[in-house]
């Protein structure tokens, strides 16, 4: 049975790249390579997929319709799949109560492996660009 130590061990291993699949209003798929890595929903406290998502991206209106995500890591043969209900927390998606955006992209960044060397741009591109985090709850987590 794989779980979320089963993703935090295989995103590693691939620099935490994965792929994020969500529906179209037509049914087909909507795929893009994403940065991702396992941490807290800020809100309820569960462990989830969390990724900073471009503000005016395909993914965010997708996600907006239909809050509903898949996202696959693979590292040589080995892959999982974590699905499940999608939180959208940014400037154009805000949460309950007062919340830090800047403070939880850094957060997010991080735990999909980033780094920067200075935060008061990464925080001032990623409010420019309307960047929000996205988090995916593990109800279904898949793999070989």
């Amino acid at each position: 049975m794989a779980d979320l130590d089963d993703v935090r061990r295989i995103a590693a291993a691939d620099g935490h790249l994965g792929v994020l699949a969500v529906a179209r209003r037509d049914g087909s798929v909507q795929a893009s390579v994403v940065s991702a890595g396992v941490i807290d929903d800020p809100i309820d406290g569960v462990s989830s997929v969390g990724l900073v998502a471009g503000g005016g991206t395909a993914k965010l209106a997708l996600l907006r319709a239909n809050p509903v995500a898949t996202i696959v890591f693979k590292h040589g043969i080995e892959w999982v799949a974590v699905a499940g209900r999608a939180r959208l927390l940014g400037p154009d998606d805000p949460g309950p109560g007062e919340l830090d955006v800047p403070t939880l992209l850094r957060a997010v960044f991080v735990a999909a492996g980033g780094t920067h060397e200075d935060w008061d741009v990464f925080d001032r591109v990623m409010s420019d660009e309307r960047r929000c985090a996205v988090f995916v709850r593990a109800d279904a987590v898949t793999s070989n």
